[in-house]
């Protein structure tokens, strides 16, 4: 099948690539011509555990394109709009590049095309593209609904393999070329829903900010283990054994960040506003996070007795989770500008992301002159007044306690990831403090 994808940020550029993998024909359509030079070159400009290698790989197979035009859409069966929906000042998606997208697509469909919404979008978009889409052609075309799953740093192997497959659609010729397209991701047996555009708007939006709830309960939780000595790692062991909850997020650490939970949880409280409704739980989430992303901050002021003036603190770790270089709403920059308001200095290191957290915290004038990144994990430490682990990235999880020693100049760990035994920590001698974690 032909299938053009218009944008090539994280889900566009995975999303057509998976695609070209199993067999189709598929060009990447981008404005940006920076970015589609690079990836005709085979290479990617995020960064995603497997997707270079699939690029380059399909390239050579001439099943992967890249364009700064929209020529490809013409004879495309599928046309997936995947550009990003960022938050607007007052929390609502800002649909500006959907739509322009959109009318560019409009303009240049085949009689009968699928017009496919991958991007993450509000619950009743489908109806305002599908209007606008019939100002700017006179074609017959079905407008589909199709939310992406994928998690950073496996969303090579989330799009090969996924849980399921939700098709937003309001006639069963749209689904049934969407199934095909499908088809062989789905050969183990998971699931290809079909339900109407509206709900599918809604799963999406559910999905992501139940998964959000989850972290800043168990983010809770941790505080009050805190405050009355339990143990967040064995209470975590405790009730994640219970087949109705299950363990997946519900690791304590620094509050999310990334491209999809803060935007999404805000947008949907928003579009309960708008229909004069107050989501107190969704609203709970988001209120817990932003006090979870400054929950270390206190415990290294504290243990300071208030005075971090010129002091430097080395993080290990940016990027808002491991395996990838995205940084967007990571805990790290909040963290960063805190200490740095107190008068302290940060080193960092992180293996993939530290070119994108120092072009990000170029928006903090105040903090120009106080950040300083490093190639080595263990050189980021030298005459530091603290490590402070914000990341979890496997290279972390087990160190050289003694490099650590000899490189700190005051031996305590903050454990923002709660990545080591309290027992072995102590041992080595360092003063620990962790998320929620009983510290004797």
């Amino acid at each position: 099948m032909k299938v053009s994808v218009i944008g090539t940020g994280y889900v566009g550029l995975v999303s057509g690539t998976c695609f070209a993998e199993i067999g189709h024909e598929v060009t990447c359509i981008d404005i940006d011509p920076k970015k589609i030079e690079m990836l005709k070159g085979g290479k990617s400009p995020i960064y995603e555990p497997g997707l270079s290698e699939l690029i380059e790989r399909n390239i050579k197979s001439d099943r992967l394109h890249f364009s700064l035009s929209y020529d490809s859409v013409k004879e495309a069966k599928s046309i997936f709009l995947a550009v990003g929906t960022p938050s607007a000042d007052d929390g609502r998606a800002d649909l500006t590049y959907l739509r322009a997208a959109a009318i560019e697509v409009a303009k240049n469909i085949a009689e009968g095309a699928i017009i496919v919404i991958k991007s993450t979008v509000p619950v009743g978009t489908n109806k305002e593209l599908r209007k606008l889409i019939s100002e700017h052609t006179k074609k017959n075309f079905h407008l589909v609904n199709n939310p992406e799953f994928l998690k950073e740093g496996s969303a090579v192997e989330d799009f090969m393999r996924p849980d399921r497959v939700i098709i937003g659609h309001q006639d069963e010729v749209a689904f049934n070329v969407m199934e095909e397209l499908y088809a062989p991701l789905v050969r183990q047996g998971n699931p290809i829903y079909g339900m109407s555009n509206l709900s599918a708007e809604m799963s999406k939006y559910a999905a992501n900010c139940f998964l959000a709830t989850k972290i800043s309960f168990i983010n809770e939780i941790a505080r009050l283990c805190d405050a009355t000595h339990a143990d967040i790692e064995e209470v975590r062991k405790g009730i994640s054994s219970d087949k109705r909850i299950g363990g997946h997020f519900l690791y304590p650490g620094p509050g999310y960040g990334g491209s999809c939970f803060p935007k999404d949880v805000k947008a949907l409280i928003a579009t309960a506003e708008d229909y004069g409704m107050e989501l107190k739980i969704v609203n709970a989430t988001e209120l817990v996070n932003d006090e979870q992303k400054v929950y270390v901050f206190h415990k290294i002021k504290k243990y300071f007795k208030g005075d971090l003036q010129n002091r430097i603190f080395s993080f290990w770790g940016v990027a808002f989770k491991a395996n990838t270089d995205d940084v967007r709403e990571a805990s790290a920059i909040t963290m960063a500008c805190e200490l740095i308001k107190e008068g302290a200095t940060i080193h960092f290191f992180d293996p993939v992301a530290s070119e994108n957290f120092l072009k990000v915290m170029k928006d903090y004038p105040e903090c120009e002159g106080k950040i300083k990144s490093f190639d080595n994990k263990y050189d980021c430490l030298n005459g530091s007044d603290g490590l402070v682990t914000m990341t979890e990235w496997r290279e972390f999880r087990v160190p050289d306690f003694n490099e650590v020693k000899s490189r700190l100049k005051t031996k305590v760990i903050f454990d923002g990831r709660n990545l080591y035994e309290t027992d072995k920590i102590k041992t080595e001698g360092f003063d620990y403090f962790a998320v929620g974690k009983y510290i004797k």
